[in-house]
């Protein structure tokens, strides 16, 4: 059995996870994946740290490509995945449509849980909403939680005592994690829509099955699943 490794942000977990054993039983090839905030798998790659592909935000994959870390011209947009609100399964579904009504659900939730703002697309963005809104950070200090991933945002989500708890992150992510549900979308301006690509490394040892695996990821077969994870045109 071949393996190869792939390096990836977490908005393209749920994804891999649904395509991994159609690929490996069609091609005996394994893939190996790590899921992580795109900062840590972007700086993973600029380090060195051995994969076959990677999956990230299409600008970060321009500059890994402009940097010598992935092929040239191997890149391949996976689709686009919007920032939204989770909450745990079985909680009432805020109103969050409006600008004020979401400040107002910010304002009520007793804990807000997001990923390192440093570290991801959802967590940085987040974190300038709520300065666009003129909430001042230390006025949440108490109620804002911040994790290094998304995956560990959600599963304290999940696990939260308060009323009102809420989640900021990519709804790829919501939709793969247990015990919470897409409450939403980020209301009108503040919303965010990101573009994901995946990219064959410059020092995959194993390119040929690396873009099979990505052939499998952009496929028309899998159109219908990236819809339902929650990847758009």
């Amino acid at each position: 059995m071949t393996k190869i490794k792939m390096l990836s942000g977490g908005a393209v977990q749920g994804l891999v996870a649904q395509l991994h054993d159609a690929f490996l039983s069609e091609t005996g090839c394994e893939v190996e994946c790590v899921f992580d905030a795109v900062g840590t798998i972007e700086d993973g790659v600029t380090d060195g740290e051995a994969a076959d592909l990677v999956a990230l935000t299409d600008a970060q994959i321009t500059q890994l490509e402009q940097d010598g870390h992935v092929v040239a011209g191997s890149a391949r947009i996976l689709g686009v995945v919007k920032t939204g609100v989770a909450v745990r399964k079985g909680d009432p579904v805020p109103d969050i449509v409006s600008t004020d009504a979401f400040e107002a659900a910010l304002l009520a939730a007793e804990g807000i849980y997001i990923p390192d703002p440093k570290l991801s697309t959802a967590g940085a963005h987040i974190i300038r909403v709520l300065r666009k809104l003129g909430i001042n950070e230390d006025e949440l200090k108490t109620r804002l939680h911040i994790f290094p991933n998304s995956e560990e945002a959600l599963a304290a989500l999940a696990k939260g005592k308060g009323k009102g708890l809420l989640g900021c992150i990519q709804t790829t992510e919501i939709r793969f994690a247990p015990d919470v549900v897409v409450a939403g979308l980020l209301p009108g301006k503040l919303g965010l829509s990101t573009i994901y690509s995946v990219a064959i490394t410059t020092q995959s040892k194993n390119p040929v099955q690396a873009a099979k695996f990505i052939s499998k990821l952009i496929g028309s077969d899998a159109a219908p699943l990236r819809v339902e994870i929650g990847f758009e045109a």
